[in-house]
């Protein structure tokens, strides 16, 4: 798998889309009560797990790397794993969630999904034919136990 855009790249994109619809379509943005104190739980909701998928690889000694899922040494199942395929674009999904609830902004409507089907198509989905190869029918039972967003 030849990855051309890392996932982080992706989603600082979709951050800088928010912003500027923040910024440039200011009638799509809106105001309400305890919303920095909303996102900022969004926010942590985010990195949570996140970070918890990256203590799994390091604790079972795989790669981090999504540009190289072919070389994943270990399947990893446990964990924030067994809720979710892809807790790290999930966590950067409530962190793009945060930001736009922060903004107020609307356009989240727009740039969310696209980010969601950005990620399957071109990250998900090429990982998942990568680690199938790799782990074969280990796999192939993980992905019909436990769901690929949440």
């Amino acid at each position: 798998m030849h990855l051309k855009i890392p996932p982080p790249a992706v989603f600082l994109v979709a951050v800088l889309l928010l912003a500027a619809g923040n910024r440039f379509l200011p009638d799509l943005s809106l105001t309400l009560p305890g919303q920095v104190s909303a996102a900022l739980l969004l926010g942590l909701a985010g990195v949570v797990p996140a970070l918890q998928a990256v203590i799994e690889f390091i604790a079972r000694k795989t790669t981090i790397d999504p540009r190289s899922p072919e070389q994943a040494s270990t399947l990893v199942t446990g964990g924030i794993y067994r809720f979710s395929r892809n807790p790290m674009y999930l966590g950067l999904l409530c962190l793009l969630l945060a930001f736009a609830l922060f903004w107020g902004t609307l356009t989240v409507i727009v740039v969310a999904p696209l980010f969601v089907w950005y990620m399957t198509e071109f990250q998900i989905k090429p990982e998942e034919d990568s680690l199938r190869q790799v782990f074969g029918a280990e796999y192939e039972v993980y992905l019909s136990d436990v769901r690929r967003w949440l």
